[in-house]
């Protein structure tokens, strides 16, 4: 019997059964009319970063203001547990099976999706933009690198605000307690840090924060999401430690 998502037995590490035709419908994938012009009226800032650099609490902070409305992203992987606590439907992601959201990536209905770690498929679909519109906030949700070109190609004011940790090893300490991940995932996600920390060197549209506090990243996020602007100084920091990063993530791969 061929083994499909459905079929299959359920293992420790996702895995993605219609690799092929979600590659081949993002290769070519265009926005339907109706969600370009929603996209056009909604103020948007986009967090990207590694795993574990604190983009969801930043956020969470920012949604306590009342001026913004997480964007809640789409998934076909299964919720995972975070600190003993099992993730919900509609708080960290709406988790989909493989056919709804190729469907709708087939209509056109996503700002951006992409396929992570060859296991899953992520994205951002324009329902939940809609609601960020009639609500009159800002949008905000955080996107997994490769996802960032497909946004700017359709929106270009959005604003990417990369969070960085503070050190290397502050990185490696929160990954590890973010919960238990097999040898291969745990790698997988060191070689998809590698794209994220050369990122800003080779594109100016980063804006840098570097998450020593929670208080002051989020002061600076709201600043560069308002405003578009990040401080000189600061991103000149942020751009050495991504270097930094990038050097020590190397070496153990």
């Amino acid at each position: 019997m061929e083994l499909t998502e459905d079929t299959a037995p359920k293992t420790a590490v996702p895995h993605l059964y219609k690799l092929g035709e979600f590659e081949a419908v993002l290769r070519g994938y265009h926005l339907s009319e109706d969600a370009q012009r929603t996209l056009d009226d909604t103020k948007f800032a986009i967090l990207v970063g590694p795993s574990s650099s604190g983009r969801n609490t930043i956020i969470k902070k920012l949604l306590a203001t009342g001026q913004y409305h997480f964007i809640v992203s789409d998934t076909t992987r299964p919720p995972r547990t975070n600190d003993g606590v099992l993730e919900q439907n509609g708080v960290e992601y709406w988790f989909r099976n493989e056919d709804e959201m190729l469907a709708d990536l087939q209509a056109g209905k996503f700002l951006e999706a992409e396929v992570i770690h060859q296991q899953q498929v992520s994205g951002v679909s324009i329902r939940e933009l809609e609601k960020a519109h009639d609500g009159h906030k800002i949008a905000i949700t955080d996107v997994d690198i490769g996802g960032v070109s497909n946004v700017l190609r359709l929106k270009k004011d959005a604003s990417i605000i990369m969070i960085l940790p503070p050190s290397f090893d502050e990185w490696q300490r929160r990954l590890k307690h973010r919960g238990k991940m097999s040898d291969i995932e745990w790698r997988r996600r060191l070689e998809t840090s590698l794209r994220i920390f050369s990122a800003p060197a080779e594109h100016d549209y980063f804006k840098i924060v570097i998450n020593e506090s929670l208080e002051q990243s989020a002061m600076q996020v709201d600043a560069i999401a308002r405003t578009g602007k990040v401080d000189p100084a600061a991103q000149a920091k942020g751009l050495q430690l991504a270097k930094d990063l990038f050097a020590a993530t190397k070496s153990l791969l």
